[in-house]
């Protein structure tokens, strides 16, 4: 990582770079990804097995492709007992966390006889997928479910691609039992996305489909939207580190590194108000490679979106993180709760040099499915917001109607629609 003065034509050309990220580039997967759409719409489960075959490696028919109690079972006999009992500290916090986001309906009344409110309802049924292959993250279930059961949505549908063996993931399996999967299905890819959105003779179709996958998975979702609503778009991962002269530049050089190491597409941003510091930390990222499992991966990351910027002041570093809008921001500087007040754009805060990134990914408790690539600045976390929906509630008594019923009208005959002006006009005819 080279170190880089921050200057306007420096922020310009990183947020020029960072969009390069963006699922929305890659448009020569879309011919292919429609293709899968059409043909699961059009043929569904001999479709899905299909692709199930030819990508997974694995034939699945319509007896095997729901997983069973029995392997179910068999899962928590193949995970560790310590590894969940983890899952379930995980689950409190992050249940507890999402028990705080319920919004109830509410309704308001006026003497003249009036009542107007708000109906929350919980979506009908939801689709979860998880990624499969070597990338196993039970996080990601607990992230994905438990806001939606705890919205109440009453029927949860699970897919996620099967091993070879024709099995999935045990920890995936047991993680999802944990949150509250009401049904899990043996598919993944772009198929397993369309079988979401349209239906088939196995898997149903739902309202709404969450998280995250690989470009045929994102651009997929982005294909159904409208037919069905997701979550978003979700590009690769990304993390900001806000820093001054106090920080420790091997925590920060740590922090850095925990999502170089997701993909070569990941983007690891340090901004400080210190050369001193930046040096520091090069030489620590340095260190770290020479022992991190995953180095070719972050090397890759951290050449084609790492940067250490060095800022003249504290808040044109401030300017430049929101300008950025990161998944993901470390706030580790002299007066952190400070720095965080003027923090407008970022997908999750991480205030004090003690909150490090994988504690939100794992433990704390906040959803850790956010907005990627700038979208920060109108989107937010995965919540129980995600899994309802509102109505609207008006009741008029005919005496609150009538005091106000010449003002509809004359509004509706001045935009010229006459029958909207009329369906109020004639319960007050007689009177007129």
């Amino acid at each position: 990582m080279k170190i880089i003065p921050l200057t306007p034509e420096t922020k310009e050309n990183i947020l020029e770079n960072l969009l390069k990220r963006s699922p929305s580039q890659y448009g020569e997967y879309e011919e292919r990804v429609n293709q899968i759409l059409a043909k699961i719409k059009e043929e569904k489960d001999q479709a899905l097995f299909a692709y199930t075959e030819a990508f997974d490696k694995v034939r699945i028919t319509k007896d095997t492709i729901r997983v069973s109690d029995e392997e179910i079972e068999e899962a928590y006999g193949l995970v560790d007992p310590a590894l969940i009992q983890v899952i379930r500290k995980s689950l409190e916090n992050i249940r507890a966390y999402h028990e705080r986001q319920r919004q109830n309906s509410w309704f308001t009344s006026s003497e003249k006889g009036t009542m107007l409110g708000q109906k929350v309802i919980p979506m009908e049924k939801v689709g979860v997928y998880v990624p499969g292959g070597k990338a196993v993250y039970p996080s990601s279930v607990l992230m994905n479910i438990v806001p939606a059961k705890t919205a109440g949505v009453s029927r949860i549908i699970m897919t996620t691609p099967p091993g070879k063996d024709g099995k999935v993931n045990p920890s995936t399996l047991v993680a999802a039992k944990e949150a509250g999967a009401d049904e899990i299905y043996k598919a993944g890819g772009a198929q397993a996305i369309a079988a979401l959105a349209y239906g088939t003779e196995s898997i149903p179709k739902v309202d709404k489909i969450v998280g995250p996958g690989n470009i045929y998975v994102a651009l997929a979702k982005k294909a159904v939207y409208g037919h069905v609503s997701i979550d978003s778009v979700a590009g690769p991962s990304e993390i900001l580190v806000l820093a001054d002269e106090t920080a420790n530049p091997r925590y920060v050089a740590a922090d850095l590194l925990s999502q170089a190491e997701h993909d070569e597409m990941a983007s690891a941003i340090l901004i400080t108000t210190s050369r001193a510091l930046a040096e520091k930390v090069e030489k620590e990222i340095q260190g770290f490679l020479q022992v991190l499992s995953r180095r070719e991966i972050i090397e890759k990351s951290l050449e084609q979106f790492g940067y250490l910027l060095v800022a003249q002041t504290l808040d044109e570093a401030i300017e430049t993180a929101n300008a950025i809008a990161s998944e993901h921001l470390e706030i580790v500087t002299e007066n952190p709760f400070e720095v965080m007040m003027k923090i407008r754009n970022a997908g999750a805060i991480f205030i004090g040099e003690n909150s490090s990134e994988p504690l939100g990914d794992y433990f704390a408790g906040p959803n850790h499915v956010l907005p990627t690539n700038g979208t920060a600045k109108f989107f937010s976390p995965l919540s129980v917001d995600d899994f309802v929906k509102k109505s609207s509630i008006i009741y008029y008594s005919r005496e609150a109607l009538e005091e106000i019923h010449k003002d509809i009208m004359q509004f509706a005959q001045s935009e010229q629609l006459t029958a909207h002006a009329n369906s109020i006009g004639v319960r007050f005819e007689k009177e007129d």
